[in-house]
């Protein structure tokens, strides 16, 4: 139990430091801040971001999220520019330099050049009167006053700060520009936000040949021939010109034995929804779900201006496109 006791207390201890690191940050929330921000949203190029060790995984994760929320931004090595990886950046882009002490070697030598190549710098940095944030145009201060580590050796509350000083320095960027739930899942396609903000039904939908489709008046044993051929668990049912006049599912067949109805002698009029609801072609695939999970239905027809039936999609197939 003392051992246990003994890893809860330091946990404990860890995370209140930590804590303590990132609340010392809105001291810091200033006019250097500001002034980082603009020159940021004026720059015609890009924000490119780096740091060595610990500082370098964090800088990674910043220039990620830079990129995903609309600046434009990419990690460098330090050590690998100082070896032709300079040669990726422009005069027109901004260097956005992790340091802790401001003195990290790899990243004072780059100094001159960036300073000759009339780059402009921003620092972020747990000391501002170092090499690092004097070359800066402007310093963000990051300065902890313990690590969380008991040594005061391993870097762990310094790092956090650093870290969400880039998500502000991020989301502050995001909010100037205007970035829509959109925007970002232009940068995340492959993501849930991607799928359920980019996929329109028309993506999703069967047409075609694919759609189960019968006249009105279609004895029912035909229409599920129709809707067996087609295997989408339902089929439309069209008026002589063409405008939809009801649907007829799965569900609607198990209703349809409850009430003993003869399946070789009845018409699909006689058991089909009338109308129904329905979805258009450029409509989200996440509102077409909604459609259905507001009522508590598994397939919606698809149709265009005139309420023609153009496609047909179910539960199933938002399944597999993942909006759901």
């Amino acid at each position: 139990m003392s051992q246990s006791s003994d890893l809860i207390q330091s946990a404990h201890r860890t995370i209140r430091l930590e804590l303590e690191a990132v609340e010392g940050l809105l001291a810091h929330i200033d006019a250097d801040f500001v002034r980082a921000c603009e020159m940021i949203l004026a720059s015609k190029g890009r924000v490119v971001v780096v740091g060595m060790g610990k500082s370098g995984h964090v800088g990674n994760k910043i220039a990620a999220t830079l990129a995903s929320t609309g600046t434009t931004a990419f990690f460098v090595h330090p050590a690998e520019a100082s070896h032709g990886d300079m040669g990726m950046i422009t005069s027109d882009d901004i260097i956005l330099a992790l340091s802790n002490s401001g003195t990290t070697a790899e990243i004072v030598t780059l100094l001159p050049l960036i300073k000759r190549l009339g780059i402009k710098l921003i620092s972020v940095t747990g000391n501002p009167n170092s090499t690092l944030a004097k070359a800066a145009e402007v310093n963000l201060n990051v300065h902890v006053a313990h690590e969380a580590c008991p040594l005061n050796l391993a870097p762990t509350s310094s790092t956090t700060a650093a870290l969400v000083m880039g998500d502000a320095l991020a989301v502050a960027l995001l909010e100037a520009r205007g970035f829509t739930a959109e925007d970002f899942a232009f940068s995340h396609p492959g993501g849930a936000l991607g799928r359920r903000l980019l996929l329109k039904v028309d993506n999703v939908m069967h047409s075609g040949d694919e759609l189960p489709n019968v006249v009105r008046g279609t004895l029912l044993k035909d229409a599920l021939m129709e809707m067996t051929r087609k295997g989408l668990g339902m089929t439309v049912i069209v008026e002589e010109d063409g405008r939809l006049a009801g649907i007829f599912t799965d569900g609607d067949l198990r209703r349809t034995l409850d009430r003993e109805i003869d399946i070789r002698n009845a018409t699909i009029d006689s058991v089909m929804t009338p109308h129904g609801k329905t979805a258009k072609a450029d409509m989200l695939a996440a509102e077409a779900l909604k459609i259905m999970e507001d009522h508590k239905i598994s397939a919606l027809v698809v149709v265009d201006k005139d309420d023609r039936p153009v496609g047909a999609l179910n539960m199933h197939d938002l399944l597999r496109a993942g909006v759901m």
